[in-house]
């Protein structure tokens, strides 16, 4: 119970002192919306939050991708030997510190600028997508696994093409785990900050970065405003998600 009261109890006094009107972060001064409509009206915040919209979303679709065929290829198949060792390497990310993946993203990337001169955006994409895929992984594959047969091998049974089967029969029945996973992939990149930190070039902050370098300047309660809206919209997207798995399992 205490650890349920220091970790939401923060995160509820944020949400409060949100809607201060003075500048402090400890003194109530009444009730305004004064620090939402300065965020909303901040040029850089603005850009921080395209910026961060657009990387999850390239990163959610190219990890939804890839997780989609790793789960067809994990779960439509016999077992073999070694596939313990695929679980494992799809699920890496899953288990080495995070901050452990940035070094190592870091390293080949900073060779990579060396070699090709470009610096945008293309590997917060692709660093994201890498740890976002067995995020996505999990509920792809979970869905498969609770997926009757029957019908596959009715449709392959009318002459359907491997193709015409996973179409009109794999894919309908996949869509609830696909967008399950797209959703969780979209969340994690949308609010990651150890591995943005270490691989953005300069001028690239995402809203995460962008609140941490406030952070270290002088806070204000914009921050708390842009972390309440930050909250909410996270909140939304995992109850959608936890509403729809719940639905269809």
């Amino acid at each position: 119970m205490f650890s349920f009261f220091a970790l939401y109890l923060p995160m509820a006094l944020l949400v409060v002192y949100a809607f201060n009107a003075g500048d402090s972060l400890a003194l109530w001064e009444g009730f305004s919306f004064r620090w939402f409509v300065s965020a909303w009206q901040n040029d850089t915040v603005q850009d921080a939050t395209l910026r961060s919209v657009i990387i999850a979303v390239c990163a959610a679709v190219l990890a939804t991708s890839a997780a989609t065929m790793a789960a067809l290829a994990t779960t439509r198949t016999r077992p073999y030997r070694g596939q313990t060792f695929t679980y494992a390497l799809i699920n890496q990310p899953l288990m080495i510190p995070e901050i452990v993946t940035a070094v190592a993203l870091l390293i080949v990337f900073s060779r990579i600028k060396v070699w090709t001169d470009y610096s945008g955006l293309g590997y917060l994409i692709a660093a994201h997508t890498a740890f976002c895929v067995p995020f996505a992984y999990l509920p792809i594959r979970a869905r498969l696994e609770s997926m009757d047969l029957s019908l596959e091998v009715a449709a392959a049974d009318l002459y359907a093409t491997p193709w015409k089967a996973f179409r009109y029969i794999t894919l309908p029945l996949l869509r609830p785990g696909i967008i399950a996973g797209f959703m969780l992939a979209f969340v994690i990149s949308l609010d990651d900050v150890v591995i943005t930190e270490f691989v953005k070039s300069g001028g690239q902050d995402t809203l995460p970065t962008y609140m941490l370098g406030q952070l270290r300047r002088v806070v204000t309660p914009e921050i708390n405003a842009i972390a309440t809206v930050f909250l909410a919209f996270s909140v939304v997207i995992v109850t959608a998600f936890f509403l729809m798995t719940r639905k269809k399992t």
